[in-house]
Formats: C-alpha cells, structure tokens, sequence
C-alpha cells in the first residue's frame, strides 16, 4: 500500500470549494490534470475521466463513486489492468479552517501488486498533477468568490 497526500488552503467555504469541485462539466476549464470527465457525481456511479500527466500520454480511466459526504469529502475507486493487480483510491476532503477559509486535502491510496513498483512514479509525476491540480482549484474558486464579492461591500 501507498499513500500520497497533497494539501492546500483556499480562502472561500468548503461549500464553495465543492461546488467547483462537484462540477464536473466544467473541469475542462481550469483543470490542468482531469480535462474531461463523463458522469455524474453520485455515490455508487460510474465516472469515465480523461487525464494526462506531465511527459506522459493522455489517460483513460474508469472509476466509482464510492462515497460522497456535501460538501465535505468525495471518494472515487479505480481498478487498472486485471482487478487485484493494481487498484487505486482517490480521496478529496474539504475541512473549515479558522478565519473561514478551506483547507482542501487530495489523497491517493494505492494498492495490490504492482504499487510497490509504481511508487517512485507515483510520487514524481502525480504529486506534482496533484499539486497543480489543487492551485488551479483554490484560483478558480478564489476567482469566482472575489466576482461575487460587492465592491461596496453591501449585497
């Protein structure tokens, strides 16, 4: 088993965080790692995700909504290659954080044979997916949150 973990603070709500997050049409717009995603986001459905990791060929993955707890945490499960080989989860938890600012955590879990020998890549290039990942978000969702923001500060 491994573990990879990337965390980030994003000055808006967890429920502005997931809003974002949750739509899923419009990763193509802002996300650097998941350019396209066919499916909807609900507990038990399947999701068809397009990806492409620095120096490395655009992916094709299938994956299932496993959990989904609004606005606080959503879980996706993949199986690569023959199940029991390789299968992997993907894990984004919104928390509050004082002040009223997020802190988004991504998490992958990977496990079954082939892990062990995966991890250095695992580390390389999906952290740093990840890490991109997380910066376009918090800039998507800090950008959307300051276009709502009245200049005079009344509604």
């Amino acid at each position: 088993m491994h573990e990879l973990h990337t965390r980030i603070e994003i000055a808006a709500t967890p429920e502005q965080v997931w809003d974002v997050l949750i739509d899923l049409a419009a990763y193509s717009r802002w996300n650097p790692f998941i350019r396209h995603v066919d499916g909807v986001p609900e507990e038990g459905r399947s999701l068809a995700l397009y990806g492409h990791l620095a120096g490395a060929r655009r992916t094709r993955l299938r994956a299932v909504i496993s959990k989904i707890d609004a606005p606080h945490e959503m879980c996706r499960r993949t199986r690569l290659v023959t199940p029991g080989v390789f299968a992997r989860e993907h894990r984004f938890v919104r928390a509050p954080l004082p002040g009223g600012n997020a802190q988004l955590e991504q998490s992958l879990r990977v496990g079954r044979l082939l892990a062990p020998l995966l991890r250095e890549r695992i580390e390389r290039n999906v952290g740093r997916a990840f890490r991109e990942m997380n910066a376009a978000l918090k800039g998507r969702v800090e950008r959307a949150r300051g276009a709502c923001a009245s200049p005079s500060g009344s509604a």
